[in-house]
């Protein structure tokens, strides 16, 4: 199955679910209180407009013509409130622009008469204007240079505070909710890497959990059973097989007079030894001290084990100064089952096994190039060569083996903390790419 595209993990979805809610939450109840409080100050704004317009009107109604102007110029010394007299030829923007404005324009009309004006510009003149008459005058009043509305920006900060605290919630308990599915993960990565011994908490409060974690330490109890099992029984046979196997090449090369027929009965046991000795290898635990050695002096000692030139020979490239991160033994068990590999299956023709070895820096690792110069394997059958157990086709097992040789190196490399990759090589060959970290 293909990898989507954006792939987040549950700590990122959980806290992007949360804040998105917690964030509509906030921002759904600052727009329900501004709901609310729109009608009441609307009232309250209008009343008060309402009584400064009456007030106004009461004190132009009473006096004459002469007074009026004094009252008027009066008004218009006002910083709060003025009032003028109306033009026919101003000009008036209405004040019914959003739903707070609608509903101070109704009351004001509701309370003045059903010919009042209510205006936010008048030639151009912001302010919060109400137009009213006495007889055949009219006259604007004019309350301030800023209108009433319903805005947040006074409550900024409010809002403010509570999207943080809201963005900082959401952090904290999506961590709460995701810890025990951290907690579970790193005990199975462990459990993966061999480590039986990892234990979950089965004291935990909520009862899902509980459960998963009682679940988990009992796996992990039975698979290290199993593997202490597995491998008392591994040497039992190994140790079993042996004492009789020694015994029988001791009486076939004392009781069968043919020579060649002793020959070949001393290579079958040989080969069953060998055998034993890899399910050996396959299931060995994987206790590791990894330390900087010389890749080159490992290649060196693991080579001069095959003193057989007409079957294999094989060229050290590696440097003589690169250092890599491994164990000494795993490392050259590597090497034993790729070079005993290439031996059995590398030859062109009737010719010796040509391997080169060779090691090469990218960036912090180190990769270690191991190529015979055989028929290589089919395509098809390149993913299956670290199965236990499994053999590729006729022109790479002429000889017999335990089909465990490549399932080992993987299983080693996968112990040393490293990556391997095993393909054709151009021009013709197997290759075994490994990856190691390199050592100062």
């Amino acid at each position: 199955m293909t990898r989507p595209q954006l792939a987040l993990n549950l700590f990122w979805r959980t806290f992007a679910l949360l804040a998105l809610l917690l964030v509509g939450g906030v921002l759904a109840w600052q727009q329900t209180f501004k709901v609310l409080e729109a009608e009441p100050r609307a009232l309250e704004s209008a009343q008060q407009l309402a009584g400064l317009v009456n007030l106004s009107r009461v004190a132009l109604a009473d006096s004459d013509s002469i007074n009026r102007v004094a009252v008027l110029s009066s008004l218009a010394r006002s910083e709060t409130v003025q009032v003028r007299v109306a033009e026919a030829h101003d000009r008036w923007q209405p004040y019914d622009t959003s739903a707070f404005a609608k509903q101070l324009a109704a009351e004001l009309r509701g309370r003045l008469g059903p010919d009042t004006v209510v205006a936010h510009s008048v030639n151009d003149a912001p302010g919060l204007w109400v137009r009213f008459s006495i007889g055949p005058d009219a006259y604007w009043l004019q309350t301030s240079a800023r209108p009433l509305s319903i805005t947040s920006s006074g409550n900024s900060w409010w809002l403010l505070i509570a999207l943080i605290a809201t963005v900082l919630g959401s952090a904290m308990i999506t961590r709460l909710i995701n810890q025990p599915l951290r907690d579970l993960s790193f005990a199975a990565h462990r459990i993966r890497e061999g480590e039986y011994d990892s234990v979950l908490d089965e004291s935990t409060r909520t009862s899902e959990i509980r459960e998963v974690n009682m679940g988990f330490n009992r796996m992990a109890r039975e698979l290290a059973k199993m593997e202490e099992d597995r491998t008392v029984m591994l040497a039992g046979i190994s140790h079993d097989l042996r004492t009789p196997l020694a015994r029988l090449r001791l009486e076939a090369e004392m009781s069968v007079p043919d020579e060649q027929a002793r020959q070949f009965m001393a290579q079958d046991i040989d080969q069953l030894d060998a055998i034993i000795h890899k399910f050996m290898d396959y299931a060995r635990p994987s206790e590791l001290q990894l330390q900087p050695l010389l890749l080159g002096e490992v290649v060196d000692r693991v080579a001069q084990g095959f003193r057989e030139p007409q079957q294999i020979q094989i060229h050290n490239g590696v440097l003589s100064d690169l250092k890599v991160w491994a164990d000494d033994t795993e490392l050259g068990r590597v090497l034993l089952n790729l070079f005993e590999n290439a031996r059995r299956y590398g030859r062109s023709g009737d010719g010796a096994a040509q391997v080169e070895v060779t090691a090469s820096l990218n960036g912090n690792l180190v990769q270690l190039l191991v190529r015979d110069f055989g028929p290589g394997v089919p395509m098809d059958k390149l993913s299956k060569l670290t199965t236990p157990f499994f053999r590729g086709d006729a022109a790479r097992t002429a000889a017999n083996g335990a089909g465990l040789g490549l399932a080992i190196v993987e299983k080693s490399v996968q112990r040393l903390g490293g990556q391997l990759e095993i393909g054709n090589a151009e021009g013709g060959g197997l290759f075994a790419r490994i990856l190691l970290q390199k050592a100062s």
